[in-house]
């Protein structure tokens, strides 16, 4: 059920970029660096070293190397660094992530266009160690981080919007004003979250809107099924009068409806204690075929609860 224990979840890459700043590795890096470093495969079977090389390998003399056998020796090293976690596709990926941000965000290279560049300076000289020690610290702090006993849900009192995301080829972009991420991909599970998502951009009172995922620590969520369950609520919204707003365009006849809505009326309740400005709840719209009906939230107990009935619902006027 937790599967950011035992692959690399975006949390990652903010990790990454951290502990990056933390060793100041930008400046302790060859930027100069443009010979790949055979030592960094000295544990690969020496018949695919000579595949990969196109000559034998003589002692630690260094090799160069056409694009596709860069792109291998890139794909072994990153694989190869994964200490701590098996080096699925997600994973590997989710390292490359991690380095291309760091070209982009510290040396101002954007790798879709000097991918090249980028990884040779990774592979090159005495680099490959200053990148494995980054990413070792990183790795260890994300498990330590993502540790969490199961069935026991993480309570994140302060957590904010993530700063980078990353999306499935199945993602579409979408012109969104108030998005707060730009810009805006989305893979729609309903009909209803679409339009929900264009109502709050329509909206003259919400300053943005984040739509939310579904998993680990890099999304929000609330706590339901007597504490045990994340519930990941679909959207964040900050209004222009200060309150925020946690909606989510949930299928009245899910089963799940009730200890969903508990829930998050419960967080709400806790947190307003608190000083918080929050409101929000499970949203529905009376035109339940077209949409086109009112949109309204649901905050009273889920044992009140009667599908296809918004007597005791609340008007979500924006």
């Amino acid at each position: 059920r937790h599967r950011e224990k035992t692959r690399l979840s975006p949390r990652f890459i903010e990790i990454f970029l951290a502990q990056a700043k933390e060793d100041s590795l930008k400046s302790k890096i060859d930027k100069t660096a443009k010979r790949v470093d055979i030592k960094i495969i000295s544990d690969y079977k020496a018949s695919d070293i000579d595949t990969l090389a196109g000559s034998k390998i003589v002692g630690d003399k260094s090799i160069t190397v056409s694009d596709a056998d860069l792109q291998k020796l890139f794909d072994y090293f990153v694989r190869n660094s994964l200490r701590l976690f098996y080096p699925e596709d997600r994973s590997v990926n989710r390292v490359k992530e991690s380095i291309y941000k760091f070209f982009e965000k510290e040396l101002k290279m954007d790798y879709s266009e000097k991918w090249e560049e980028i990884v040779k300076i990774v592979l090159g000289d005495d680099n490959p160690q200053r990148f494995l020690n980054v990413l070792d610290k990183a790795q260890i702090e994300y498990k330590n981080e993502t540790e969490i006993r199961e069935g026991e849900l993480a309570k994140l009192d302060n957590w904010n919007v993530p700063e980078v995301l990353s999306f499935g080829s199945d993602y579409l972009e979408e012109a969104k004003d108030k998005s707060v991420m730009k810009p805006f991909y989305v893979k729609y599970l309903s009909e209803l979250e679409k339009s929900f998502t264009e109502f709050l951009d329509n909206s003259g009172k919400v300053e943005w809107w984040f739509k939310n995922g579904d998993r680990d620590a890099t999304f929000f969520a609330v706590a339901y099924d007597e504490d045990k369950t994340p519930f990941y609520v679909d959207f964040v919204v900050k209004f222009k009068d200060g309150r925020i707003g946690l909606f989510d365009p949930h299928g009245t006849q899910f089963s799940d409806f009730g200890p969903k809505s508990d829930g998050l009326q419960k967080y709400i309740k806790e947190e307003n204690k608190k000083g918080k400005k929050l409101f929000g709840g499970l949203v529905a719209n009376t035109g339940t075929t077209t949409n086109n009906g009112r949109w309204v939230y649901f905050t009273d107990s889920g044992a009140k609860f009667k599908k296809g009935e918004f007597g005791n619902w609340t008007d979500l006027d924006l």
